[in-house]
């Protein structure tokens, strides 16, 4: 589909793999590939998998369009703010098999999904940007504020605090972490154990969950519009 994020349909379960670099960074073109595997997967009424490389799901935004000018940098935040908003209320479950570190937009993919699967090992999940000097935009703060536990929202936030795989489970990052050989065989038990789901009640109930959350996150976006970084 892309060779950003590749796409692989099977047995009614789609699995997009980010592939962008060494750090799989989240470009503007790295967004709208996302979109228009979300477009493909719709579509194809499937359950999604998202994933990255070994060792890796996403080090967050490229740093190279976020210095390029504080216009630019507001613009690549607010198309992931509205990727975000647009996975938490995807029709379809998604679930993310997070191979590794996943940092800053990459750890905000994890509180925009469904289920989220880890791997064992050291590796860095969470929100560095206070530690690399970017003031935490408002749908971040929003979005974590809702699926972090609140023991670890300040911490996380405010403080910048890198969590092990095990403690991104406590914190809220993720629901369950595996050896790295068992992650995408995992992630397909799952799925395939979400089929049972009713996909109209799924969608519905989602909605109704996430209705206050959603709204924020509309509000918030437009906020960040309007403010430097």
């Amino acid at each position: 589909m892309s060779d950003l994020i590749s796409y692989q349909l099977e047995d009614g379960i789609a699995t997009l793999t980010l592939s962008n670099g060494k750090v799989n960074a989240i470009s503007p073109d790295v967004i709208a590939a996302f979109n228009a595997a979300l477009d493909r997967a719709e579509q194809d009424r499937a359950i999604v998998i998202i994933t990255g490389q070994p060792g890796i799901l996403s080090g967050g935004y490229d740093l190279k369009v976020m210095t390029s000018g504080p216009q630019n940098a507001i613009n690549l935040v607010a198309a992931g703010s509205t990727l975000a908003r647009r996975m938490l209320a995807h029709p379809y479950p998604i679930i993310v098999a997070c191979p590794g570190h996943a940092v800053a937009k990459g750890a905000f993919i994890l509180l925009s999904a469904d289920y989220r699967i880890g791997v064992e090992g050291p590796f860095n999940i969470g929100l560095n940007e206070v530690q690399i000097g970017m003031t935490m935009h408002h749908v971040g703060i929003e979005l974590a504020r809702d699926r972090l536990r609140k023991s670890a929202f300040h911490r996380s936030v405010i403080n910048g605090e890198m969590f092990d795989p095990a403690g991104a489970v406590d914190a809220g990052f993720l629901d369950k972490i595996v050896p790295a050989e068992q992650l995408l065989a995992t992630a397909q038990a799952v799925a395939q154990q979400m089929k049972k789901i009713n996909m109209t009640a799924h969608k519905n109930t989602k909605l109704k969950v996430r209705k206050a959350l959603l709204e924020t996150l509309d509000a918030a976006i437009e906020m960040d519009k309007q403010h430097l970084l």
